[in-house]
């Protein structure tokens, strides 16, 4: 017999749910939706490899009981249901696709959000595996070709301005003759890496996520690095915020740790900016700013993952710098040496010199 495809694997978790629930309601109970919940790992070695989320020995019961827990459980069946039929249809949707086909049941996109995430870690499966996605924000540049549904797409041709990171990755077979991965955390920077024509003058692929990365950006980052063999190379400010974003490529985020590790990408590498650049790089100390108090709460709250003590020490110990002298550094400040700075030496100089953490 041949082996199910994803799609008919996924099929019949769902049938074999419903079923359940089915029998519950047949024996008299109101049914239950048990869903695994996810922790941070307390204690790590680097044999451990990518995981660092692990299953509660407990789970979340969901039940027709209460006014939050009916809501939830009904917007899990809906949003059941429509997965069941783009599977059956080999179709896929968009997460808000998923919202407009019953808003007045749903009520907010977080429901659905919510619901997708039950799913997937009730059924054990990535994200894509339920063919639904969320619309990519991301966008890339540089000496970069990819095939995409027997398209291709040149991405050396938008080098001043950017192409839109694809919304599903599969069935893209990428091509390049780069160097590295430059990973941004703000459209700003990338604009500015842009019109000062760095692509133009470096054999690289320059990557954003706008701020934290949606789903897929992580998964575009991921498929570069596995097809490629590149190193990557993360560009953020030097505050909790800015290495939050970092560790979210690198090792996933809590809220989609069932899909943490099809998603992370562990071998990024922070090349700044770091506090240090001040003393080493040139960059006015009148450009360090005061951490504010939302600020102080995220990096003591960082310093207690357990994961990034381990495998990141060098990372964590940023974080008590920043704790311990009270300040913070952003990206833009490169630019008070000279406006193109960051593309002409900053970058550069930092990867060839390999003064990243």
């Amino acid at each position: 017999m041949a082996d199910l495809s994803t799609a008919q694997k996924i099929l019949k978790r769902i049938q074999d749910l419903v079923r359940e629930l089915l029998q519950d309601i047949a024996r008299g109970s109101l049914p239950v939706i048990s869903i695994d919940r996810f922790i941070p790992c307390d204690s790590l070695t680097d044999g451990d490899g990518l995981s660092v989320y692990e299953r509660c020995e407990s789970q979340e019961r969901i039940a027709l009981k209460g006014r939050t827990s009916t809501q939830r459980i009904v917007a899990f069946m809906r949003v059941l249901l429509i997965v069941q039929g783009l599977l059956q249809q080999e179709k896929h949707a968009s997460k808000r696709d998923v919202y407009y086909m019953d808003p007045r049941l749903f009520g907010d996109q977080v429901i659905v959000d919510q619901a997708i995430n039950d799913i997937c870690t009730k059924l054990k499966c990535a994200r894509s595996s339920i063919h639904v996605f969320s619309a990519s924000k991301g966008l890339v540049m540089g000496c970069l070709q990819y095939i995409d549904q027997g398209r291709l797409v040149d991405c050396s041709r938008h080098r001043l301005s950017g192409f839109p990171i694809p919304t599903l990755t599969d069935g893209v077979t990428p091509m390049s003759e780069a160097e590295y991965i430059l990973l941004v955390e703000k459209e700003t920077v990338f604009q500015r890496l842009a019109n000062d024509g760095y692509c133009m003058k470096n054999r690289c692929i320059v990557i954003t996520g706008r701020g934290y990365p949606d789903v897929p950006t992580r998964s575009f980052l991921r498929l570069l690095v596995n097809a490629l063999h590149l190193p990557v190379y993360g560009l953020v400010d030097a505050d909790p915020y800015g290495l939050d974003i970092l560790c979210t490529y690198r090792f996933g985020s809590l809220a989609m740790a069932y899909d943490a590790e099809a998603l992370a990408t562990p071998s990024i590498r922070w090349l700044g900016v770091f506090l240090s650049d001040v003393r080493f790089h040139g960059i006015p100390v009148r450009c360090l700013l005061p951490l504010r108090e939302n600020d102080k709460r995220k990096a003591e709250a960082m310093l207690k993952r357990q994961y990034l003590k381990i495998h990141a020490p060098l990372w964590w110990g940023q974080l008590q710098e920043l704790l311990s002298t009270g300040t913070k550094l952003e990206i833009e400040a490169v630019s008070t040496i000279s406006f193109s700075a960051l593309a002409n030496e900053y970058i550069v100089s930092k990867i060839n010199n390999l003064q990243f953490l």
